[in-house]
This record gives C-alpha cells, structure tokens and sequence, in this order.
C-alpha cells in the first residue's frame, strides 16, 4: 500500500490517501479540511477515492468529509459510533475553534474492533482505540506495515486527554496493549506531525512508559 500526507487547515491535521498501487484505487483518511486541495492531489496522483475514513470525530479530522464525500460520491466510513457524540456537537466545534461552519453528519458506516476495509486489492484492519475519544479507531495495514493512527500516538507524545470523554488510562492501555504488539516495524502516520515506528516510541517515548 502506498501513502501520501497533505497537512490540511491551520492545524496541520495529517489528512492521507492511501492507495493499491495495482488498481490505484484510494482511501482518504481525516480529511479535516481543504477540499480543493485534497481533490488536486488525487489527481496529481491519478487515484480514484472509492471511500472517506475518519479515525474520530474532532473537528481537525472530520471537517471536509461532508464536502468531499458529495463531490466525489464515495461514502464515509468511521470512527467506532462512540464518537457519535462529536458528529452531533461539530457547529458548537467550528464556533470554538473559528472554523468555517460544518452542518452535523454522520458516517454511512460506523466501524467496531476487527472490522476490515477494502482499498482496491488491499485490506486496513480497524483496531478500536479510545483514550484521546472514546470511539477513536486506527487503520493498520500489516502486510505494509503501516498504521494509520490519527490522535492516539504521536512521535515522542501522546494524545490529549482533557477533551470531553477522554480518558488517560485507557488511552495508554490502547497503545500498550492494541498499537505496540502490532510490531516494533510498523511505522505510524500520527493525526499531526512526522511519523514514526512503534518500536522507536515503544523504547523512547516518555509518556508511554511503564
């Protein structure tokens, strides 16, 4: 599977299509914003979306899923329906936040622990992480050795805890006991920021030890 990462709107939110290099058939992972931009890259590259996938519902990551998901007639998959409660409070978010309005939505699908998704020839595993919210989910593909894992890991942090239902054991328990046994190669494309390995994180990261 192949990997490209567009920072999107002022939070540099790490939007990502992935794709099957046979079938250049695409996934776009957290589109929080700037659609047009989102759009001239899958034609930069020559893909073809087949699907939108949120890892959760904060407003950083879900902003232009609405928009996109229209423009394109592909659905939206994502996160765990424990996040339905962002979806419902995403005009109180933009008003926060000083984003453009975002009207409520929701996913065509919400995805549970084990679900699989196809993306041409390929398959991402979801794997339920709650701490940073409740209905976090992280995309893995194994034979890549890729993970996709919005705001749970971050190279040398962790995700915030502080908004409503975040919850700081749970999300050290998610990435001790979900993320970290996927393998120390597995390399990681966080929410914001550079990516890096669980191994490396697993060894070094200070808020993870223990």
């Amino acid at each position: 599977m192949e990997f490209q990462i567009l920072p999107v709107t002022g939070f540099q939110q790490n939007c990502t299509l992935l794709w099957c290099a046979r079938t250049r058939r695409a996934a776009i992972v957290d589109p929080g914003g700037e659609p047009d931009r989102i759009e001239a890259l899958l034609s930069q590259l020559e893909l073809e979306p087949e699907r939108i996938l949120l890892t959760h519902g904060h407003l950083d990551h879900v902003g232009a899923s609405a928009e996109l998901a229209q423009r394109l007639a592909i659905p939206i998959e994502g996160p765990h329906p424990d996040d339905a409660f962002l979806f419902q409070s995403l005009p109180e978010q933009c008003r926060m936040f000083g984003f453009p309005p975002v009207a409520v939505f929701e996913p065509d699908r919400w995805l549970q622990h084990g679900d699989r998704i196809a993306v041409g020839d390929e398959s991402l595993e979801v794997i339920h992480c709650p701490g940073h919210t409740p209905g976090h989910i992280v995309f893995h593909q194994a034979e890549s050795q890729l993970a996709q894992v919005g705001d749970v890991l971050f190279r040398g942090s962790i995700g915030r805890t502080d908004f409503p239902r975040g919850n700081h054991r749970q999300l050290l328990d998610s990435i001790r006991h979900r993320l970290f046994p996927l393998g120390d190669a597995v390399r990681f494309i966080p929410g914001h920021g550079p990516m890096s390995t669980f191994g490396k994180e697993r060894r070094s990261n200070p808020f993870v030890g223990g």
